[in-house]
């Protein structure tokens, strides 16, 4: 049987193009079972299930760890980043880690994950944004020395202005309280969305944010296809999203009190703030800002490092 059973998922096997030593198949215990039953083997699927092991073939999910691209300076900035990290927190200053999580729909739409309750709870049968109240927008800071987390939940758009503004709400609520003795300011964010490492639209927001705040904001940014890498995305998400697996979103104080529950054994904590101001699309930065902007630029990879230094 042993040999049959090998046969059969040799019909039905297909390789990984990469690694030829990787296969899987794509029949089920019970249709492993018929195709058994068909050579004259009467078995259970438990049977199978053995023999599926016995053979090394255990249930698995795909891995999302294939880098889809590189660039040359990819491990430069890599080091570049660690130094970083290092120099700021060696100096007590604050490193930050910011990203935004996928906006959501609020009204009765369905939610990956599964609850305790005591019937089922019932959510419309397509997800349709005119059928929304709403949408909800999470803006996340991690800090690296202290284990917590910020979320700034916008209910409009994720622009420059609302990820600067959520910067603000982060460093009056909790940075200056933690870190009153700060001189600067490192934020590690990707390349891409409304903190563009290519968008001086950008750059225009962090600036006046700097002004406002009288800190130097110093800008790192994880090379393109990298931003798994970005600590908020391993350390902080995952684990706002396990609290709010299951619930659905009916209103922004709904998720507010959700988000506000993730904690981890280790010492996670997370505050939340709702920035409900409508923020502009498609703006563009003054005519004369490239000319005349105070940013710094490193001379080292300047296109990912730079500094806002706030003006009088």
């Amino acid at each position: 049987m042993d040999q049959d059973f090998l046969d059969i998922l040799q019909q039905h096997t297909a390789g990984n193009p990469m690694n030829s030593s990787i296969r899987w198949t794509y029949l089920k215990p019970r249709e492993i079972v018929s195709e058994l039953l068909k050579k004259g083997y009467s078995v259970s699927r438990n049977i199978v299930r053995y023999l599926l092991k016995k053979h090394e073939y255990v249930k698995r999910k795909a891995q999302k760890n294939i880098t889809m691209g590189g660039h040359p300076d990819r491990n430069a900035q890599f080091e570049n980043i660690t130094q970083l990290k290092q120099d700021y927190l060696d100096a007590g200053n604050p490193v930050i880690s910011m990203d935004t999580k996928k906006k959501a729909l609020l009204g009765t739409f369905y939610r990956n994950g599964s609850l305790y309750t005591q019937a089922a709870i019932q959510t419309n049968d397509h997800d349709f944004p005119s059928s929304a109240t709403g949408s909800v927008i999470p803006h996340g800071f991690y800090d690296l020395k202290r284990n917590t987390g910020y979320i700034t939940l916008g209910t409009s758009h994720d622009t420059s202005e609302f990820a600067c503004d959520s910067l603000f709400q982060w460093w009056v609520n909790e940075g200056i309280i933690h870190y009153p003795k700060a001189k600067s300011l490192l934020i590690l964010c990707n390349g891409g969305g409304s903190n563009s490492s290519r968008h001086y639209i950008f750059k225009e927001d962090l600036q006046k944010t700097a002004n406002a705040l009288g800190l130097e904001i110093r800008i790192a940014h994880y090379p393109p296809y990298t931003s798994k890498y970005n600590p908020i995305e391993h350390r902080f998400f995952p684990h706002v999203t396990r609290a709010c697996e299951g619930v659905v979103f009916d209103s922004v104080e709904t998720v507010k009190t959700l988000i506000s529950r993730t904690s981890t054994s280790k010492g996670l904590t997370t505050i939340v703030h709702i920035l409900d101001k409508i923020y502009e699309t498609g703006r563009k930065y003054a005519a004369d800002f490239k000319e005349i902007m105070p940013i710094v630029f490193d001379t080292h990879l300047p296109k990912w490092n730079y500094r806002a230094i706030p003006q009088e």
